[in-house]
């Protein structure tokens, strides 16, 4: 049996409420349904487990959703859905209008997949995945960073700033593209290096091969701690001399398509939606 996992915005009640008009629309077509445990029991769904994997994880809100569901998909290897309820939704796929018709596609299985690569990050013996970024910064201290950034053993720069993304192509659009990154097309295997409102004018984003290791070193010669985020979320605090270890992971993450995207329409829209 086809089972369905969703994940949901928690602080939108109209997450709440498609997610229970999804949950009564595939129990009806014979789909086995669950959800994360917080909302598992109001919608009367079972609950998300450790041995009962989902076949497909549905995200029910805007990017920063989707972005948490990636890592539920990545454990499981299961292809990503996102409906949109927030503003931009550069990630998502579908319109609340479109969820009869989105889900009967995923139940007869018309749909594409799309690969995207994802980050493989390790600091102080823990590790994290992410699709968009992961960030080193000042979090809410007065003080500025100093980052050593290296790749593959060579340095790259000695960051004097608020802080460093490194993202994805899929991120490129995100946070790092605030900071002054660049826009770039998902079919690049690459990586980018921005840093974030540097010092030194000198100080640019650096475009890397998508095989190379970045390390991200904060100054060991001063008293300093820093925040580890990995797509938007806090991971832990970093000490001065510490490491955050970034790759591209093996294996990608793969979202769910219903039509071919056209990448740089998809920005003109969104940014000029995002904008109005």
């Amino acid at each position: 049996m086809l089972r369905i996992g969703m994940i949901m915005h928690s602080r939108r009640d109209d997450a709440l409420k498609y997610a229970a008009r999804i949950a009564a629309y595939l129990t009806a077509h014979q789909v086995a349904v669950s959800a994360e445990n917080e909302f598992a029991a109001e919608l009367h769904v079972t609950p998300f487990s450790k041995t009962e994997k989902a076949d497909v994880i549905v995200s029910l809100g805007g990017d920063g959703t989707l972005l948490r569901g990636v890592q539920y998909a990545f454990q499981w290897e299961a292809p990503l859905l996102g409906i949109n309820l927030g503003r931009v939704g550069f990630l998502t796929e579908a319109e609340p209008g479109d969820i009869e018709a989105v889900l009967d596609a995923v139940i007869a299985g018309r749909y594409m997949v799309e690969e995207r690569p994802v980050l493989h990050v390790e600091a102080a013996g823990m590790h994290w995945h992410a699709l968009n970024d992961v960030v080193l910064s000042r979090g809410g201290r007065a003080r500025l960073t100093t980052i050593n950034t290296w790749v593959d053993d060579e340095l790259c720069g000695r960051y004097v700033a608020d802080g460093v993304v490194v993202a994805t192509p899929t991120g490129s659009t995100g946070y790092s593209l605030s900071a002054g990154g660049p826009i770039v097309s998902p079919r690049v295997d690459c990586m980018v290096i921005t840093p974030i409102c540097a010092h030194t004018l000198q100080h640019r984003p650096a475009v890397v091969h998508g095989g190379a290791n970045i390390t991200l070193e904060l100054l060991p010669d001063d008293i300093q701690t820093a925040s580890l985020q990995v797509d938007g979320q806090s991971c832990m605090e970093l000490r001065n001399g510490m490491c955050a270890k970034v790759r591209m992971d093996a294996r990608p993450i793969r979202l769910i398509r219903l039509k071919e995207q056209l990448f740089f329409q998809l920005v003109r829209d969104k940014l000029t939606e995002w904008t109005r």
